[in-house]
């Protein structure tokens, strides 16, 4: 499908790009559907390499402008990881990260932490003022996981 035909998903862009005085454009769209369909939490180097198929002429600086948008409209969410990398997720529900320390990949992990959990956070805070929280859990996805499984030797397994 091309991104350059209309998605249900333009509605919404619309309505918040519109109700925080920012123009609908093209390349915000392409950037949006690129985001919100995938579940891999791109770069924004991976998104330009994804959208350049139906939209060549876009540059990484456009990409980087339509994402700092979409995370000041509350459409997309900047996910800092402890590696450097800056990646982008578009889920709102209550959910956290877990990244591979081998290969990068970053999944989601449905859930919340309950009140009482949060409460002694807080708690522990020393007084710092927590308006929210991100958990990202950090370990090794199945794959990589299986990969060090092999190369271990028999007696370590």
């Amino acid at each position: 499908m091309s991104i350059l035909r209309s998605n249900p998903s333009d509605l919404v862009l619309r309505r918040a790009l519109g109700e925080r005085g920012h123009r609908f454009t093209e390349q915000r769209a392409a950037v949006f559907r690129h985001v919100s369909d995938t579940t891999d939490h791109p770069t924004a180097d991976e998104i330009l390499l994804s959208v350049r198929d139906d939209m060549p002429g876009i540059s990484l600086g456009t990409v980087y402008k339509s994402l700092e948008t979409l995370v000041s409209c509350g459409l997309a969410k900047k996910v800092n990881h402890a590696d450097g990398s800056a990646r982008y997720c578009c889920r709102s529900d209550p959910h956290h990260h877990a990244r591979c320390l081998s290969c990068g990949a970053v999944s989601d992990v449905p859930g919340r932490l309950d009140d009482t959990q949060v409460a002694r956070v807080r708690a522990e805070a020393d007084g710092f003022r927590v308006v929210g929280y991100e958990l990202e859990l950090t370990g090794y996805c199945p794959e990589c996981t299986s990969q060090m499984e092999d190369r271990a030797p028999s007696s370590i397994r």
